[in-house]
């Protein structure tokens, strides 16, 4: 989500990517790279092989174990796939083509980047809406829940989240003419980043505000109604502590990843302070491990998937049928 970034050239000039060289006005990929490039790329391989790795063991678990074939969890699988192109597409992009390199050759390579960066990224964050919500009918109305939230209604939410994410990804990267922006052509551009931003950022973000108070709400007042009818009072506190546990990661990690490159993107283009390349770059990555962390919170945290994963890693479903296992 680089695009409305202001970024004042002059002052990109003076720093240099640790794995890129100025030649001739030229921006080329260094070819004796430095120590630092050697650790970055390390690093960003590793981010990039643990999001394949994560989501692709939630994809491998929802589609093999028939326990794991309910509604919710195919919006979890459908969040995986989201996640996993991120790991397969964009890190090795971003990668490739970094902030800095795009500033002077923003070739074709850099468009395809940057939108598959807001695509996926953005139905990612979408997919975290539609969880909330789900969550939100199993223990806000849990009587009514089987109707409202079935495979239709699923199928219904995936397909608005990745052709909403799409719509979303192409207006935010429509390319600019040659000459560049002025004018309405400006305005047009930061009213698109603009809008863009807030209907893939900072709705969702209200949005899961919003319905994760309520489902913390309902949850407090839940626990002092059994407090009332049992005596194990620990039980009820340990209740109240793990509820509160996962709504302060999810909501925590979602905020952490996304909100400092989001309001950089929407703040700036009001300003006329330049950003720092390396801080830009730092958050896009920083933005961009969400869907590294996803499978740890939305999957791991359950103790089925964790069983599905260890059977899944152990090899055992190459030898045998393990489709019908009952997963605790």
């Amino acid at each position: 989500m680089e695009k409305g970034v202001t970024v004042n050239r002059t002052d990109a000039v003076t720093y240099i990517h640790p794995c890129y060289e100025i030649n001739n006005f030229s921006y080329k990929f260094t070819t004796t790279p430095s120590a630092a490039c050697v650790m970055l790329n390390c690093f960003l391989t590793l981010l990039s092989v643990a999001t394949v790795c994560g989501n692709l063991l939630v994809i491998l678990s929802v589609f093999y174990f028939k326990q794991l074939h309910t509604p919710t969890n195919f919006l979890i699988l459908s969040l995986a796939v989201a996640d996993l192109l991120v790991g397969i597409v964009v890190f090795p992009l971003s990668t490739a083509f970094t902030f800095s390199s795009c500033m002077y050759h923003e070739n074709v390579y850099c468009k395809i980047r940057d939108s598959f960066g807001i695509y996926l990224c953005t139905c990612s964050i979408l997919h975290l809406c539609c969880i909330s919500v789900d969550r939100y009918c199993a223990i806000c109305q849990p009587l009514t829940y089987k109707s409202k939230i079935n495979r239709h209604v699923v199928v219904f939410m995936i397909t608005v989240n990745w052709g909403a994410s799409a719509l979303i990804g192409i207006g935010m990267t429509t390319p600019k003419s040659e000459g560049g922006c002025q004018g309405a052509c400006s305005l047009v551009v930061l009213l698109t980043t603009t809008i863009g931003t807030i209907l893939s950022f900072y709705l969702p973000l209200v949005i899961l505000l919003c319905v994760y108070l309520k489902i913390f709400l309902v949850a407090q007042r839940q626990a002092r109604i059994i407090q009332t009818r049992m005596t194990c009072v620990a039980t009820v506190s340990k209740m109240e502590r793990k509820a509160t546990k996962t709504l302060a990661i999810i909501l925590g990690v979602f905020i952490l990843c996304w909100s400092p490159g989001l309001l950089c993107v929407s703040f700036l283009p009001f300003t006329n302070n330049p950003v720092p390349v390396p801080v830009i770059e730092a958050l896009i990555c920083l933005a961009l491990t969400n869907s590294t962390i996803n499978p740890f919170i939305y999957a791991f945290f359950y103790s089925w998937f964790r069983s599905a994963f260890r059977i899944i890693m152990s090899g055992k479903i190459i030898n045998g049928d393990f489709a019908n296992t009952e997963l605790n």
